[in-house]
């Protein structure tokens, strides 16, 4: 029999809950508890059991993904966090990069560090970069830190010293000194949090591991208990931003490899739909309630990056944010959710974000307290959402409003109500497409001609237009997509990945040393997996970053199976490098700075799906009126029940097929058409 399993996923607007049952699924939406993330889920999960009708003993799994570690970043609400340094070097976390990210804005900020400078703290140590000691680590001078620490009250300390990365004895007798003397406060070293080359961006990978770790640990402690008090005594797994699953021990240890976990749990949702639809150039697109995420997926496997930017606080502009050197899906995030907040700025232009009204007030249409006009409050005057059906009906929506909050939008420009709505809506799909191109052409891709699978609570109402609007013709919506983010938890696997910083010339290689290197990285990862995977095989995935040496930044380039001779190592670079680059250099030397192992159990992509027999027209439930954006028409459009929908079915635009969970609007010249596993793929007609 198919384990219970339930999957859960803490968004800025909502909670989304999935309850996986050996003979069905069932799933639901609340608005998220921002003071009390765990409220919303607690009440979440004795509403599902009750609909299942069984009781929370009966669950053999629970995975879990979360905002709060990204919102800590973003709201600065974590610990009050002091850093450790080698003398000489407290204020590399304040230098940064040395360049301006915004370099023609004159008034340009930069946002200030995580840890204040009266709390960036020095101790003499020091080693060398091969990591020889030069200098042993001064005990007594870590004591003399102490009345400071305590005297400010610290919850936790970052430490990060020179080299690290190579010899970690330094930090781990630092660790274990001054646990001695502060049992009460979190303590983050870098050799455990990033273990890699950079000093800036170790360690600011390593203070904000710091400056989030007790809140998560809370959080991670009362869902624990408040799990075990309703009933549940399964394991509890989390949701890391590389699209792999983790115990609550290890997301304990490292929190900020959550930053980015609902959405990837998304990602991998599309990947899994790319692959039952045969779609080898995919797009994922995921729009909530507070941002829209989007990401490339070529060959059925999305891109994965090693570094990723943090609460990016001017215009979400590179550079303006925190590094954080974790494994993560590389994707880009907008504020462009169903929550963005519209304005008229001083030039009399519509403006859409990134502010959110989230879901306390929320959009005017919640009838909440919130009174500023949003995307799902223009969605709702353009028709394309029904208040009566809004989340299934849990929420019931104020169109009126919804219209008073548009109003302030049309009345300063003499513009009419509609197409107010539909302004708000075309700069919203417009600043998602213009990202979607930025991030494709930034590495290397097109976004043009790939099949845009669309999920989360707004995205299957934008989709169409977003797909016009990026040359797409065909746009796939998966079952039960207002909560995909949670039904990819489900589909994920167990995994870790380890980093190492071992610098060598190909030509100066020591097979013996790479090999260690390695085996050791396989007995740390596999110690996290083995946590969560008790016994079975593991896939391995090795990688190398490796450049021409002289350059700055380096290339992944995965390893070849066995040997890792010269020769071997060579040849991946040339191929990674002529497919990113469309040549190689010739004569120039290469060098492999960082090595990273992945482990992580199997989790095989499923079968290509069977095309579903011509089952004709579907007939509507009734008729509803929608305005669309791409000609400012208004039309009367088919309303379909999409469970009333089979496979093989059909539907013409302009329509609306109606869920609990969202809605999806099919545009005049697209036809809407029901896969074999129930997903809706709109494509445009031929001409």
């Amino acid at each position: 029999m198919s384990p219970t399993r339930l999957a859960v996923d803490i968004g800025g607007t909502f909670t989304d809950l999935v309850l996986a049952l050996p003979d069905r699924t069932i799933s639901t939406k609340l608005l998220t508890t921002p003071d009390a993330p765990d409220e919303a889920v607690i009440d979440g999960v004795t509403a599902i059991l009750r609909e299942a009708g069984i009781g929370a003993a009966q669950l053999d799994l629970v995975v879990h993904g979360t905002t709060l570690a990204t919102n800590a970043l973003i709201e600065r609400k974590g610990a009050r966090t002091a850093l450790i340094t080698t003398q000489g070097f407290r204020d590399s976390l304040e230098i940064a990069y040395e360049h301006r990210f915004e370099q023609y804005d004159l008034y340009m900020e930069r946002p200030a560090p995580l840890v204040e400078r009266d709390l960036r703290l020095e101790v003499a140590e020091r080693l060398a970069a091969d990591g020889s000691v030069l200098l042993e680590l001064d005990e007594g001078g870590l004591d003399a830190l102490l009345p400071a620490l305590q005297r400010e009250k610290i919850e936790a300390l970052a430490i990060s010293f020179l080299h690290s990365y190579v010899n970690p004895a330094h930090e781990e007798q630092a660790r274990a000194h001054l646990t001695r003397a502060l049992p009460d406060v979190s303590i983050t070293i870098s050799s455990d949090v990033c273990r890699e080359i950079r000093e800036y961006e170790r360690t600011s990978t390593t203070v904000a591991n710091a400056y989030v770790l007790p809140l998560m640990a809370r959080y991670l402690a009362r869902m624990q208990e408040r799990l075990r008090q309703l009933g549940a005594h399964c394991p509890l797994l989390l949701m890391m931003s590389s699209g792999g699953i983790c115990t609550v021990e290890t997301a304990r240890r490292f929190p900020v490899r959550l930053v980015e976990s609902g959405p990837a749990g998304g990602v991998i949702l599309a990947r899994q739909i790319a692959a039952r639809g045969g779609w080898d150039r995919a797009l994922s697109f995921d729009m909530g309630g507070t941002t829209a995420k989007i990401t490339p997926i070529d060959d059925f496997t999305p891109q994965q990056s090693r570094h990723f930017e943090a609460a990016r606080a001017y215009r979400y502009a590179k550079g303006s944010g925190f590094p954080v050197r974790i494994p993560v899906i590389d994707m880009v995030e907008i504020g462009a959710g169903g929550g963005s907040i519209a304005r008229v700025d001083a030039l009399r232009r519509i403006q859409v974000g990134p502010d959110s009204a989230g879901s306390d007030p929320g959009p005017a249409c919640y009838a909440r307290g919130g009174t500023a006009p949003t995307v799902t409050d223009a969605d709702v005057v353009l028709g394309r959402i029904d208040p009566a059906r809004f989340a299934g009906g849990k929420i019931a929506l104020d169109a009126a409003r919804a219209t008073d909050a548009v109003a302030t939008i049309g009345t300063p420009l003499a513009m009419p109500l509609v197409e107010a709505a539909r302004g708000i809506a075309e700069i919203v799909d417009e600043a998602m497409a213009s990202a979607a191109r930025i991030h494709a052409v930034e590495n290397g891709k097109d976004a043009a001609g790939r099949t845009l699978i669309a999920f989360g609570g707004a995205a299957p109402l934008h989709a169409a237009r977003l797909a016009q609007k990026l040359g797409i013709a065909r746009v796939v919506i998966p079952m039960d997509a207002g909560v995909g983010s949670a039904h990819g938890f489900l589909m994920a696997p167990v995994a870790y990945e380890v980093v190492r910083t071992l610098l060598v010339r190909l030509d100066a290689l020591d097979q013996t040393t790479v090999d260690a290197l390695f085996a050791e990285m396989r007995v740390e990862a596999e110690a996290v997996v083995r946590l969560g995977v008790r016994e079975g095989p593991l896939d391995e995935t090795r990688t190398a970053f490796m450049r021409y040496r002289g350059q700055g930044h380096e290339v992944a380039v995965a390893l070849p199976s066995g040997l890792l001779d010269p020769a071997a190592l060579h040849a991946a670079f040339d191929a990674t490098y002529t497919r990113l680059f469309g040549r190689i250099i010739p004569h120039l030397e290469v060098e492999a700075l960082t090595w990273t192992l992945a482990l992580s159990q199997p989790n095989a992509l499923p079968p290509r799906a069977a095309l579903p027999r011509d089952a004709g027209s579907a007939a509507p439930s009734g008729n509803c009126r929608v305005t669309d954006t791409a000609t400012g028409e208004t039309l009367i459009a088919a309303a379909y029940v999409r469970a009333a929908l089979r496979p093989g079915h059909s539907v013409a635009g302009p329509s609306v097929i109606v869920e609990d969970g969202t809605s999806t609007i099919v545009p005049p010249g697209f036809t809407a058409r029901i896969a074999a596993d129930g997903e809706i793929v709109i494509e445009e007609n031929p001409p």
